[in-house]
């Protein structure tokens, strides 16, 4: 099984060349770890999908 590289996924998302990034359920966990880091990562929200999967997109908060 290949491992996603979240960090990079996520620069992608915020950076806008990634509208949004899917995670499975079975990848949670390591998303998590990435997420959880991040000073922004209140601006990365999550919309439920289907099968337990979950849409991020990044959402710029205003100052």
């Amino acid at each position: 099984m290949n491992e996603i590289n979240y960090e990079e996924q996520l620069k992608a998302l915020k950076e806008g060349t990634l509208p949004e990034l899917v995670v499975d359920p079975q990848n949670f966990m390591a998303f998590r770890e990435v997420w959880k880091n991040l000073p922004d990562r209140m601006s990365i929200v999550g919309e439920a999908g289907l099968n337990g999967r979950i849409i991020y997109r990044y959402i710029k908060q205003e100052e």
